[in-house]
């Protein structure tokens, strides 16, 4: 029998960090990533998130309070990708260079282009567009 689902969205990923405030600071500095309205309750329960997001709340890191978990990036769990438009990429990757992230790869897959990062807590990002050439000129900037 076939799923009854038909192209469910992401709703949140759920990442464990050492400090859930200092972690939303991160990714909203980073990221411009922002609490989403209407689940700050569940932040006030120690083993509640911090739900935050660059789209209104359409899709959202979880942010939980814990330890990475053992083996989390040789597990499921690889990388958490956000999507953005060619001169967005091109500004993001310029920042995050500013910022001395690491290790700010940029990568070209022919029809995208995308620069990888870890956050402070050993957590894989990427950042992505598909706005192949515009965002080529990142490739040459080094």
């Amino acid at each position: 029998m076939p799923s009854p689902l038909h192209g469910p969205s992401i709703d949140h990923v759920e990442l464990t960090v050492p400090d859930r405030p200092a972690a939303a600071a991160w990714y909203h500095e980073v990221l411009g990533l922002i609490p989403v309205h209407g689940t700050e309750h569940w932040a006030l329960d120690a083993r509640g998130p911090i739900m935050i997001s660059g789209d209104g709340g359409r899709t959202c890191l979880a942010l939980f309070t814990g330890p990475k978990p053992e083996g989390a990036q040789d597990g499921g769990f690889r990388r958490v990708a956000f999507a953005v438009s060619g001169t967005q990429f091109l500004a993001f990757v310029e920042y995050g260079r500013g910022l001395g992230l690491t290790p700010m790869k940029v990568q070209d897959h022919n029809i995208s282009v995308s620069v990888y990062f870890e956050d402070p807590f050993g957590h894989l990002l990427e950042v992505t567009t598909y706005d192949h050439e515009t965002a080529r000129a990142a490739l040459t900037r080094g």
